[in-house]
């Protein structure tokens, strides 16, 4: 397995965010931010392209904006 140095340091990026998404949604009770921040620090393990580690990883920090719940 080839691991590059853009796809570990964009997932680390992305897992960082999505952790402040849980924490976030963890204390003001909201699911939407909880939910996207397990989505942020789950997906770059499925994801090896970086494209589509930056494109799916962009969408996923979207979804609370426009999906308030």
């Amino acid at each position: 397995m080839d691991i590059e140095l853009p796809t570990v340091l964009w997932g680390l990026l992305y897992g960082s965010i999505g952790f402040g998404y849980f924490l976030y949604g963890k204390k003001q009770k909201k699911p939407v931010a909880l939910i996207t921040g397990l989505a942020l620090m789950g997906f770059p393990y499925l994801v090896s392209d970086v494209f589509a580690l930056v494109g799916i990883g962009a969408l996923i920090m979207a979804v609370p904006f426009v999906w308030r719940g």
